[in-house]
């Protein structure tokens, strides 16, 4: 009879590549939406209900509930309940994983822009 199986640690840096890229990509496709991105900057100056990111936007409750649900489902926020209503912030390991995703482009833009200026291209007469 097998034992047990492996029990699963849930830390974002054990699991595979290919999980990380998903979980990066449902992030950057939440972002795609101009007003989803509108409610994650809103969120980036602190908590706030649905009602008051509503008040900031231009669109109705029930909209910004369906938004929130998608940066939600993507782990771009939280949301902590605050007697009837729930409070929503952005999940600071989601920013991390969005922030490493971007810096690997800037970190290898770095490196070509380093080795074009150590070894220009050679002159031809």
């Amino acid at each position: 009879m097998a034992g047990p199986p492996e029990r699963l640690t849930g830390d974002l840096e054990s699991l595979d590549l290919p999980f990380v890229a998903t979980y990066q990509g449902r992030m950057l496709d939440a972002l795609g939406d101009p007003t989803r991105r509108a409610v994650f900057e809103l969120l980036a100056a602190g908590p706030r209900s649905v009602a008051e990111i509503a008040a900031d936007l231009p669109v109705s409750r029930p909209a910004v509930s369906q938004h929130l649900k998608v940066l939600k489902d993507a782990a771009l926020v939280s949301s902590t309940a605050v007697g009837t209503r729930r409070v929503y912030a952005l999940d600071p390991r989601a920013l991390a994983a969005v922030r490493d995703y971007f810096d690997t482009f800037w970190q290898q833009s770095l490196a070509a822009f380093k080795d074009a200026v150590e070894n220009p291209p050679e002159e031809k007469p």
